[in-house]
């Protein structure tokens, strides 16, 4: 069954922003739908266990390995079983969750989810990537260009020796703008930025239909 794979990473629950904008999305949504909460259930980070296994015969494994290993079987089956993403990543201190870092490093494995010798199993399957941030990082403000989760996530999740997914990104600005009184100012701009992301997260998910159809 191919359904939408969907990976949440904030600390905030329903507080969220980038989870409000992620549930206009699902509620647009026609489909089943696999839903990892990192928050909630974070999956360890990669282990020497873990990157030894990949390179030991699995009849030679320790217990330390062979646990290690059918976590990644686990969540690489979970991550190929799937025909589109929703990633829920904010931005934490210019860059991204550990846990979406740590489930990254969990299911990018040659030879399974890339392959040096050819496209990998996912290309160009179709991702939306979710992100909400306290300040404004775009052209003409002063932290242009020290966003390190969106580029990064586009070039990882959407670069051809990866992953290869035909990755779509939704920003939503100046989440501090509400509670830190010098930014009051950004309000309106603030208030933009998120109705813009919720209007662009129920686009793309009524464009790429169900999963089937995507």
């Amino acid at each position: 069954m191919s359904y939408l794979l969907h990976i949440d990473s904030s600390s905030l629950g329903e507080a969220s922003v980038s989870r409000q904008v992620a549930q206009s999305f699902r509620d647009q949504w026609q489909g089943p739908v696999v839903h990892r909460d990192l928050a909630v259930s974070p999956v360890p980070h990669l282990s020497a266990a873990g990157i030894t296994a990949r390179i030991t015969d699995p009849a030679q494994h320790t217990p330390e390995q062979a646990k290690a290993a059918a976590l990644q079987d686990e969540l690489i089956a979970e991550f190929l079983g799937a025909d589109a993403y929703l990633f829920t990543v904010p931005m934490y201190n210019l860059s991204m969750p550990s846990v979406f870092k740590a489930w990254l490093d969990q299911i990018i494995v040659d030879g399974r989810t890339l392959n040096h010798a050819g496209p990998s199993p996912a290309e160009g399957r179709p991702a939306v990537l979710i992100s909400a941030r306290g300040g404004g990082y775009g052209p003409g403000t002063p932290n242009h260009g020290l966003d390190y989760v969106v580029p990064a996530l586009e070039a990882v999740l959407g670069n051809p020796n990866l992953l290869g997914l035909d990755v779509t990104a939704v920003t939503a600005d100046l989440t501090m703008a509400p509670h830190a009184p010098a930014l009051a100012s950004l309000i309106p701009l603030h208030e933009a930025s998120l109705a813009d992301a919720h209007d662009q997260a129920r686009s793309l998910a009524a464009a790429l239909g169900t999963p089937s159809a995507a």
